[in-house]
């Protein structure tokens, strides 16, 4: 059932690194040691020992239907085959693998999903608004897997870790809370506008200058709902933007440990890190409970919001917020600046060349570790959009 790998893919997924993929880069601190590497051979003989009989059939390749998450963990890596990029959220692939019971490594996976396709990676990580799209669907760039595939969820393993908030400086917010609470009110209402008119919404991002194809951004639109309307366990949310104690300090703790500091300081300062060192709810309070979006005169009316990733649909409340005016309405005017490459958002806020970012609860985590002094004001994203993908017999 492997199919053929196309160019176009290759270059879709090169580009679009689900927004998730930026370096981390942080100040006063060294960068998180290397963790992507192959089991010993001594692992993989005693991982493949204790997985279920069920954990794949006689081709040895993929795995039956009804097979468990564990079993199929357990088989992938105890052949070296459990994929991750290596840039912020494989501590969830790690906190999964020693949930049962396995060393935390992992092959280093392209930007592409051209090792799950060759069988290079059995268990390829995967985010659910990109990359899953592309290997199930048969758009353009698709690869058609369509049933064929199924996933092991970070969420349901209780591994989950947060992902798109809105953060900026604790010096911006103590300056400028009337701006940051009219951006929050304008910016929850893109969102609350979006996730009830995905398909409009992922039309206007593709206005915006999208990287991938239409069919695609209406896929990734109708993905990230999800992610901003159910939280971790499963339940709807009723206010956007929320910043869920539970779910927070889950990824605090995990963060904890598996990030991995080379600065002793930064290190010992990651330890002692606590929810209130990381976020302010009071901004978010304030914008939630706003009927009217009136908040005193801004401080500073021009803006901007650095994204982890180029123009698409995991940003589209931003977009929309500004397609529809809802920030000029709270008397602001905002640009939004694309990511990508080497930029770093946590480093772009830091440093004053932006006012607002979006990035991983992760990543403000070590961020703060190694010395910034940044603060959430807001959780878009109420659970982990990360799977591992694999194939199924049949």
């Amino acid at each position: 059932m492997k199919k053929e790998s196309t160019t176009k893919f290759s270059k879709i997924c090169t580009l679009l690194l689900a927004g998730a993929m930026t370096v981390l880069t942080f100040a006063g601190c060294g960068t998180s040691s290397g963790s992507a590497s192959s089991p010993s051979p001594s692992v993989s003989a005693s991982a493949e020992a204790s997985a279920s009989p069920s954990a794949s059939e006689a081709a040895g390749l993929y795995y039956g239907s009804a097979a468990t998450a564990e079993s199929v963990v357990k088989d992938a890596a105890g052949k070296g085959k459990v994929g991750n990029w290596g840039l912020g959220n494989e501590y969830e692939i790690q906190a999964l693998l020693s949930k049962y019971g396995l060393p935390t490594t992992f092959l280093s996976q392209a930007f592409d999903m051209n090792g799950f396709d060759d069988d290079t990676i059995a268990l390829a990580s995967a985010m659910t608004y990109n990359e899953l799209g592309l290997v199930k669907n048969s758009y353009e760039g698709g690869y058609s897997y369509g049933d064929k595939v199924k996933t092991i969820d970070m969420n349901e393993e209780g591994v989950a870790m947060l992902e798109d908030n809105i953060f900026t400086t604790s010096a911006f917010a103590k300056a400028n809370p009337n701006t940051v609470t009219a951006f929050l009110y304008a910016s929850l209402k893109g969102w609350e506008y979006a996730v009830a008119n995905p398909e409009e919404a992922a039309e206007i991002c593709y206005k915006y200058g999208s990287s991938v194809s239409a069919d695609h951004q209406a896929y990734m639109a109708d993905e990230v709902e999800k992610l901003v309307t159910t939280d971790t366990k499963g339940s709807a949310v009723s206010k956007i933007g929320n910043m869920d104690e539970a779910a927070m300090q889950q990824t605090l703790d995990l963060a904890k440990k598996y990030i991995k500091l080379d600065d002793s300081v930064a290190a010992s300062k990651l330890q002692s890190l606590t929810l209130d060192d990381i976020r302010d709810t009071s901004y978010w309070a304030a914008a939630s409970a706003s009927t009217d979006g009136k908040f005193g005169a801004p401080e500073k009316t021009d803006i901007s919001i650095q994204l982890k990733w180029l123009p698409d649909a995991q940003f589209m409340g931003y977009y929309v917020a500004l397609d529809k005016g809802y920030y000029k309405d709270v008397g602001l005017n905002v640009t939004i600046v694309p990511g990508g490459g080497d930029i770093s958002e946590t480093t772009a806020v830091n440093s004053g060349q932006v006012d607002f970012g979006v990035t991983w609860v992760s990543n403000l985590i070590a961020a703060n570790a190694g010395g910034m002094s940044l603060t959430e004001v807001a959780q878009i994203f109420q659970r982990s959009g990360l799977v591992l993908v694999y194939k199924i017999n049949g």
